[in-house]
């Protein structure tokens, strides 16, 4: 994503990650409330200096930085899936449990959206949300997605103490081209 310009919403910037956003990552994978609904535990700064490095490399995931602070408080994940003759993007989200219900992660997936709507050869946006986490969802649902269904115990992020897996529901949400700014 290096190459590609930042995306500016009133609040926010949409960037590429830096190396120097260590610290900012860190701030927030290292709170446990990220992983309720993602999969994954609490990093380490060590591990968030090498995972930087690894996101600053990804042309897939995107910092949203806070103009104010000019201080990372989240991610987006954006990246086609195959088949690419499909022209299908895959969307997904983590913020800073700080700056949650305030507004900056719909401020940011609809400006990252509708950026991309207009710049790629894009025909549809999916995203995938458990359905306990109705934040997400209703996020989601903010910005134009449309609910198209729900799959049942198609993933786990952790196991019971037997090792067995915790399967948990899926929601499925998908926004076509054609239904941004109707």
């Amino acid at each position: 994503m290096s190459n590609t310009p930042p995306i500016s919403s009133p609040r926010l910037i949409l960037r590429a990650f830096r190396p120097t956003d260590n610290e900012d990552l860190y701030s927030y994978l290292s709170n446990e409330q990220i992983y309720q609904f993602e999969p994954g535990e609490p990093i380490n700064l060590e591990q968030a200096r090498k995972m930087v490095g690894e996101l600053a490399n990804s042309p897939d995931f995107w910092a949203i930085e806070l103009r104010e602070t000019v201080r990372v408080i989240g991610q987006v994940y954006f990246k086609q899936t195959d088949p690419t003759h499909l022209q299908t993007w895959e969307l997904g989200y983590i913020l800073s449990p700080q700056y949650q219900r305030q507004g900056y992660m719909t401020e940011a997936v609809g400006a990252l959206v509708r950026q991309r709507f207009a710049d790629g050869d894009i025909h549809r946006i999916v995203a995938h949300c458990n359905p306990q986490n109705i934040a997400s969802w209703k996020l989601l649902e903010k910005v134009g997605f449309r609910r198209e269904g729900l799959l049942r115990q198609n993933i786990y992020f952790c196991k019971n103490l037997q090792g067995e897996p915790l399967w948990t529901d899926t929601f499925v949400y998908a926004l076509l081209k054609s239904e941004v700014n109707r």
